[in-house]
């Protein structure tokens, strides 16, 4: 008797990429390097910031004096900043080196790690067997959007970590002023929550470039360099339920429309 193919379920599909993404990327080195620098980053700024703080330098050609060296003046400093001090910085677009030197670069490194992800696929050819044989593109998509929010994820783990460490190695205060504990989760849980829409932009760069993985990368750090502003207002170090849940919503919908625009260009281009 001839045995009758089953055709598989949307949640058959869509489990089945997301175990051979998951196994590709978490079995990948790109991942555990990535998190490796999430993790001492921090731990190498707390330290390097307090034994700097206060240093002068001298304009050779004025021979004046600059401003003296600020540092962090408590270990959760380089995890954002409490609402009116984010906001104050944003209108004034800050750029002193507490402001600048936090966990928000971590959003950039989110792209270098999708970018690359995403783009081997077309480079190595994987991407067009897969499409061959049984995958659809729309749960190409949602795998790598899921599956890169994941690594984003540990990467910003990693780096809260390495901010612990590195508090404790340079001796700065965990003194929580203007906030707490319940604030410093939700603020994590926003700043999570909000990779979703750089994870979703990487993707949908990546699939425009395919094996230019230079292009991805130039569309998604020019994304994220315009969007960089606004994250200390919508993740301050104050945040509420509500921060998570405006975070949550925000993610969730752009990965959908993004990965909607992804599906598009995938099924109306080339995959070589």
């Amino acid at each position: 008797m001839e045995k009758k193919l089953k055709k598989q379920t949307f949640f058959q599909r869509v489990k089945s990429m997301l175990k051979v993404d998951g196994r590709r990327l978490f079995l990948s080195p790109l991942l555990y390097i990535m998190i490796g620098i999430s993790f001492v980053v921090p731990i190498l700024i707390l330290v390097m910031t307090t034994m700097m703080e206060g240093t002068v330098t001298v304009n050779p050609q004025t021979n004046l004096p600059s401003e003296p060296m600020e540092g962090f003046d408590n270990v959760w400093q380089i995890l954002g900043a409490v609402s009116s001090t984010s906001g104050d910085a944003a209108a004034g677009m800050s750029m002193d080196l507490v402001s600048m030197c936090n966990i928000n670069m971590m959003f950039f490194a989110v792209v270098v790690l999708v970018c690359i992800f995403v783009c081997d696929d077309f480079r190595s050819g994987y991407a067009k067997n897969l499409f061959t044989v049984r995958a659809k593109k729309s749960d190409y998509v949602l795998s790598k959007t899921v599956i890169g929010f994941l690594g984003a994820s540990a990467m910003f783990i990693a780096f809260f970590i390495g901010a612990i460490i590195g508090g404790g190695v340079a001796s700065l205060p965990f003194e929580m002023s203007g906030f707490n504990t319940g604030n410093l989760v939700a603020c994590m849980l926003s700043k999570l929550f909000l990779t979703l829409v750089f994870v979703a932009v990487c993707v949908l760069a990546s699939v425009i470039g395919k094996q230019k993985t230079w292009l991805s990368m130039i569309v998604s750090l020019g994304f994220s360099m315009l969007f960089f502003t606004i994250i200390p207002m919508i993740t301050p170090l104050d945040s509420t339920i509500l921060n998570v849940l405006l975070c949550g919503a925000g993610g969730i919908l752009f990965a959908v429309g993004i990965g909607a625009i992804s599906n598009t260009v995938l099924n109306k281009t080339s995959l070589v």
